[in-house]
């Protein structure tokens, strides 16, 4: 197992963290974690030089959280540093910090917290962190020892992102997405190296993309442009391995579910290296962040020409959505991402033929056309 610095903290973690998210579960229901097989990978993990572990509050639908608490008896809580998350959804008042967290330490049976993040953090959560104090309170809690950093795991904006690096003086890490698809998206390589560069650890979550870029065989197209490569590398080798060449990065968390997972990370963590891509692989892998684009049918680049949009309608993200069903044959994510974190006053269905948004595009996309097909294809289920 390799290890690296985490950011201007006096330790060091193993570059491979396991992150509590997609554990094994039985009969497809997330709630009902395979308790015997995750609690060997997870030993496992630990037992081969893995020691930084990530839950929630709300993964496998808050039973992650215990399931973590037991695992790490036996002596393993002393082997890892273990973060877990405020419900940033759920706090309206200052006294949830208090709430939350000492639900979460009950939850974990454990005294304190090696990392405590501030969960899923926007522009709408900062904002309301910064109005009922958060600093004040956090600072507090840790002079008292019940966790002794604090940071914050983000899905907005890079300015977003800058303006949290900034508004205090004192995180200790950040975790964004961020894998060789990602690299402008959200914080994107900018935020990475904002980051890197204030002091803070990065940790990186989704570096194989909710496991769209692990896929063995990978798209036909994909394959056929990583084969011009010498290495005898898996889709997963690839990922993480770019991943871990840049040195701004402190630790990959990965969500494994199976022991194949563990064993096939861990492998490839005992020889992570910063400069292991050479030029031409860095190259190739660009040329493989171009198939996937160039397979999107949608030639949307997500400029916001077409917002406002006045029936409320969320073109780019729908496009997005749609591209990615397509690009990635992701379609059941595409579906959630549609029917559950789509406003329905800001779907397709929405739109009144106005053709305001296609004047304005750039890219003379028949934006009318494809709202009726993205909508059509993701509303009805047809996945």
């Amino acid at each position: 197992m390799q290890y690296r610095k985490f950011g201007a903290l006096d330790w060091e973690v193993s570059v491979l963290g396991f992150g509590a998210m997609r554990l094994p579960i039985l009969g497809g229901d997330s709630g009902e974690i395979d308790e015997p097989l995750a609690t060997s990978m997870i030993r496992r993990a630990i037992d081969a030089g893995v020691n930084y572990i990530d839950t929630a509050w709300a993964y496998h639908r808050e039973q992650s959280e215990p399931f973590i608490g037991r695992v790490l008896k036996d002596g393993y809580r002393e082997k890892i540093r273990l973060a877990t998350k405020m419900p940033s959804w759920l706090v309206t008042e200052a006294a949830d910090f208090d709430r939350y967290l000492e639900a979460q330490l009950k939850r974990l049976d454990v005294d304190y917290l090696d990392v405590y993040l501030l969960h899923s953090m926007n522009a709408n959560y900062w904002q309301k962190y910064q109005d009922l104090d958060i600093f004040s309170w956090a600072e507090k809690k840790m002079a008292e020892g019940l966790f002794h950093h604090l940071g914050f795991s983000f899905h907005d904006r890079y300015h977003v992102f800058e303006s949290i690096v900034d508004g205090y003086d004192n995180w200790a890490m950040a975790q964004i997405q961020y894998n060789y698809i990602d690299v402008d998206y959200q914080a994107g390589v900018k935020g990475l190296k904002l980051a890197a560069n204030r002091g803070l650890a990065v940790v990186v979550m989704e570096p194989l993309r909710g496991g769209q870029i692990a896929k063995n065989p990978p798209p036909l197209a994909v394959a056929e442009t990583w084969a011009q490569s010498e290495r005898d590398w898996t889709p997963v080798a690839w990922a993480l391995n770019w991943v871990w060449d840049q040195p701004e990065v402190s630790m990959l968390l990965s969500g494994m579910s199976a022991m194949e997972h563990v064993e096939e990370n861990l492998s490839l963590a005992d020889e992570a290296a910063v400069g292991k891509l050479n030029q031409a692989d860095h190259a190739l892998v660009d040329q493989v962040r171009a198939v996937y684009a160039s397979s999107e049918p949608i030639p949307c680049t997500q400029c916001e020409y077409c917002l406002p949009c006045p029936s409320g309608v969320a073109i780019p993200r729908i496009f997005n959505i749609y591209n990615e069903a397509i690009a990635f044959d992701a379609w059941d994510s595409a579906y959630r991402a549609y029917n559950l974190f789509t406003k329905p006053e800001e779907q397709a269905d929405n739109c009144i033929e106005c053709g305001q948004c296609e004047e304005v595009c750039p890219q003379n996309i028949k934006i009318i056309e494809w709202l009726a097909t993205a909508h059509q294809k993701l509303i009805m289920n047809e996945v």
